[in-house]
């Protein structure tokens, strides 16, 4: 008789001998794509290098209650604005220019959580992927895996999911057509209790939809005002957070 081997690795977790190896922590959603996902990888280029190391510095020295994960879209807060809002509540910058969902992975097993146990981790990565010509669906599993990782390194702590913020100045420009896409597939990851999913990126945009070059010069990157229409809508959002289980 043959026995299904996943049938059996579970017989044997239940009997406390060994843990079945295809369970992962349960989240809302399900696999986005069955496309293989570029492998967890470090940044190789010295700014990126040099940034990784200090955020890995600033994990082990100074205290904080909660992560900012990200690209340069965290990397590049206003300063003043970063002060007043965020470092304000707590909250370290752990944000590196460039980075896409395979690199933010690889920091998560090499430093990035190495620290106190956050309270929260806001996420908020992906753009870069659809930059990188990847599909929306691609780019919304490599969102998906850094939320396994995260369940699975954090289990008692919140993980606040941003949607990726408008790029593009008019509303049916294709990549912020992208963006709406992967926000559609990464929301249902959101269930309330362990993951929350926030969509804020419409406080950057005016009454037609337009992502002008007020907020965004080159329709990527924030200046200080677009900052300063993301930052209290965060603080709201980071405000109603339910402590820590």
């Amino acid at each position: 008789m043959t026995i299904n081997p996943r049938i059996a690795a579970l017989v044997l977790a239940i009997a406390g001998l060994t843990q079945p190896a295809f369970a992962e922590p349960p989240l809302r959603c399900g696999h986005f794509t069955r496309d293989v996902l570029a492998k967890p990888e470090p940044r190789e280029n010295p700014f990126p290098v040099r940034r990784g190391e200090l955020i890995n510095a600033n994990i082990r020295s100074q205290p904080y209650r909660m992560l900012l994960l990200g690209d340069s879209l965290t990397e590049r807060w206003d300063p003043a604005l970063w002060r007043d809002h965020m470092a304000a509540r707590g909250i370290l910058n752990a944000g590196v220019s460039g980075d896409r969902t395979e690199h933010l992975l690889w920091r998560l097993d090499h430093g990035n959580l190495a620290g106190p146990v956050p309270q929260a981790v806001i996420v908020l990565i992906g753009t870069n992927d659809l930059g990188h010509g990847r599909s929306p669906e691609v780019a919304a599993e490599g969102v998906r895996a850094i939320l396994v990782k995260l369940r699975e390194r954090l289990p008692n702590t919140r993980v606040v999911l941003l949607g990726l913020l408008p790029r593009e100045e008019a509303p049916n420009a294709w990549l912020r057509q992208q963006v709406n896409a992967v926000n559609r597939l990464i929301q249902t990851c959101g269930d309330n209790q362990a993951v929350f999913y926030a969509d804020i990126g419409g406080t950057l945009l005016d009454g037609q939809g337009r992502l002008t070059r007020a907020m965004a010069p080159d329709q990527l990157h924030f200046s200080a005002a677009g900052y300063a229409r993301l930052a209290p809508t965060l603080d709201r959002l980071i405000d109603a957070l339910p402590a820590a289980r």
